[in-house]
């Protein structure tokens, strides 16, 4: 169950990181650099909490050879 919570919180982080690279795009290509930067490093952000995420929901829930 809680790699399913943690695949999935990751999942969500990687459509939101994908709509704020919508926002910059429009940012970009309306003329307004400031708002395409901006967007460009939020969405670099939400990449790298959805990497970390999926990758560390990985990791945590592997079975244990004890």
């Amino acid at each position: 169950m809680n790699r399913i919570i943690g695949m999935g919180i990751g999942v969500l982080y990687l459509g939101i990181a994908f709509g704020a690279l919508q926002w910059a795009n429009n940012g970009w290509a309306t003329g307004y650099e400031d708002v395409g930067f901006w967007w460009t490093v939020i969405a670099v952000i939400l990449t790298i909490a959805a990497t970390g995420a999926l990758i560390g929901t990985w990791i945590h829930t592997q079975p244990r050879e004890d």
